[in-house]
């Protein structure tokens, strides 16, 4: 796998999904490459929409009536449209007031629909679409921006695909093929940190968006959303402006993007396009609703964070109701830095891995630097230093290293690759973490078994036992017993996402720590023998099977 891309070929096209490695590389072929002369840069009108011609290799039309993008074409070959439907904000947004000025080399469509302002900009000599969209507040849908390729473009059948398998199995959008593989248009496998642009090659053509910084999405930088899907009659390639799936925060409004169609060569999109690096100072005097120039944003730098595990990686977020932001601290000594941020207090938060280990206050003014001293994680916040008699797993916020937890974020749990979900674990065997399940569920592996021996001291004391989630499914938590003697009570639920998240590839939800008081008359005073420890889903909600009430396990342990 190289650095940049993840390209898996069928015949001698390629799905690529662009990482977020990825922002220092040189492009393979930009597309702002010029194929052509600039000389015909210009739009048109034919009745009905507006035919922009970049004065490169493209040109697009839009919609004077709605305006959806009505056409793409691309070195003479139509990509735009499949089942005869437009590209377009949501599911399209009717009658809507459509307009189109030049500026010198810039020309931008703007588009009015109630309280919904989206726009479409051209750069003479350039192979791009450059897009934004502001959703003011709730009165219009408009959480996505699809864009609909034609069918035959670009092969792909990848184990994220949307693919229209011979048997639904979920909610009319989860799928299985004769194999026993699953297929959703809902399994994106990367975080929004993981990826700077998702689209297709041929290897001699490729087309993508480009994503925006996300500053108005909701869901922070490990949230999962559809990103592409493919099916017989074509594909799509998504913008995920807001989406509800096992969302973890209330949506933003204001404008988002730009986000970028691009068409290549077949190699990735220049690296000048990414979130974090693209510059629009050709936009500022464009008079784009809800548009903040470079000059009315700030900064937040960080010298240092002390206190780390250096084999997980850290993230540093910043967050109010107006905006997200974050970026990554280097591994040497967690300096970070993050720019392009709208000015304002945010929650300042340090990740471990996904798991919250230090949260705090910044400021942030225009045109100012913010600049915070070292960083300290105290060693209480990160529930990894606590000494244990034994441990499943560490504690980074995520189920990485269970039984099933990879395949997890790409397929049904019902998926032919996925191993048995049922398996009892010794500790001490060295497959504990390996043999234990990423996801309980009440009607699936409810009172999985835990094995485990103390010595004769351990046994005469009580101890606290810590199971930490990442999600829950229909207020799913664990309740334990021990030795079939002593029950726990059973935990009032932690606020999670109340939509599907474990069966549509998502286990990012809130972490939470249930923690248990065991007393010493539970252990067993035989140390020759194992001790139990049951782990049952206790949920009045769900229905039943992997629809059942449900949780993903971040760490298990007994504390010394």
């Amino acid at each position: 796998m190289s650095e940049s891309t993840v390209n898996r070929p069928v015949g001698r096209r390629t799905f690529v999904l662009g990482t977020a490695a990825a922002a220092g590389t040189a492009a393979l072929a930009g597309p702002l490459a010029e194929t052509a002369s600039a000389a015909s840069f210009g739009w048109s009108d034919d009745g009905s929409n507006y035919v922009v011609d970049t004065g490169a290799s493209l040109v697009f039309k839009v919609s004077k009536t709605n305006g959806d993008l009505t056409s793409l074409v691309y070195k003479g070959t139509q990509y735009q449209g499949y089942g005869g439907k437009n590209s377009h904000i949501e599911s399209g947004l009717g009658t809507s007031t459509v307009s189109i000025k030049q500026s010198g080399t810039t020309i931008l469509i703007s588009v009015a629909y109630g309280t919904l302002k989206h726009y479409y900009a051209a750069r003479s000599g350039e192979n791009n679409v450059y897009l934004w969209t502001n959703k003011a507040d709730d009165s219009v849908s408009a959480t996505r921006y699809i864009l609909r390729v034609n069918a035959g473009k670009f092969l792909n059948d990848e184990p994220d695909s949307y693919t229209y398998a011979p048997t639904t199995i979920e909610a009319q959008d989860v799928f299985a093929k004769s194999d026993g593989q699953t297929r959703s248009k809902h399994y994106a496998k990367a975080r929004v940190i993981d990826y700077n642009y998702v689209g297709w090659t041929t290897g001699s053509v490729g087309l993508y968006i480009v994503r925006s910084n996300h500053e108005k999405a909701s869901g922070g930088p490990f949230y999962r959303s559809l990103l592409r899907h493919q099916s017989a009659d074509g594909g799509g390639l998504y913008e995920i402006l807001y989406y509800g799936e096992n969302q973890t925060e209330a949506q933003r409004f204001g404008l988002q993007g730009p986000y970028v169609i691009a068409f290549t060569d077949g190699g990735a999109p220049s690296s000048s396009l990414y979130p974090g690096t693209l510059t629009t100072s050709w936009a500022d005097s464009l008079g784009i609703s809800g548009y903040v120039p470079a000059s009315g944003r700030g900064k937040v730098a960080g010298v240092g964070i002390t206190g780390r595990n250096t084999a997980y990686a850290y993230t540093v977020g910043l967050a109010n109701s107006a905006a997200q932001y974050w970026g990554s601290a280097r591994s040497s000594d967690g300096y970070f830095s993050i720019g392009g941020v709208l000015p304002g207090t945010y929650t300042l938060t340090v990740f471990k891995g996904e798991l919250a280990v230090y949260t705090g206050s910044v400021s942030v003014s225009a045109g100012g630097t913010t600049t915070l001293n070292s960083i300290t994680i105290p060693s209480s916040n990160d529930p990894s230093n606590a000494g244990t008699i034994w441990r499943i797993n560490d504690w980074n916020g995520t189920p990485s290293g269970f039984k099933n937890a990879d395949l997890m974020t790409y397929a049904h749990p019902s998926d032919v690759r996925a191993s048995s979900w049922t398996g009892n674990v010794v500790i001490g065997s060295g497959t504990e973490t390996s043999g234990f399940p990423c996801y309980l569920w009440k009607d699936v592996n409810s009172g999985i078994i835990v094995y485990f021996k103390l010595t004769a001291a351990q046994a005469a004391a009580a101890h606290t036992l810590r199971i930490g989630v990442t999600t829950a499914y229909a207020n799913g938590r664990p309740q334990v017993v021990v030795n079939d003697t002593w029950t726990s009570a059973v935990p009032s639920p932690p606020t999670q996402p109340s939509t599907r998240s474990l069966t549509v590839g998502s286990y990012r939800g809130n972490n939470y720590t249930f923690t248990y008081s065991v007393p010493a008359s539970a252990w067993l005073t035989d140390t020759s023998a194992y001790n139990t420890l049951k782990i049952y889903v206790a949920s009045g909600s769900g229905s039943t099977s992997f629809l059942s009430a449900g949780t993903s396990i971040d760490a298990i342990d007994l504390l010394a």
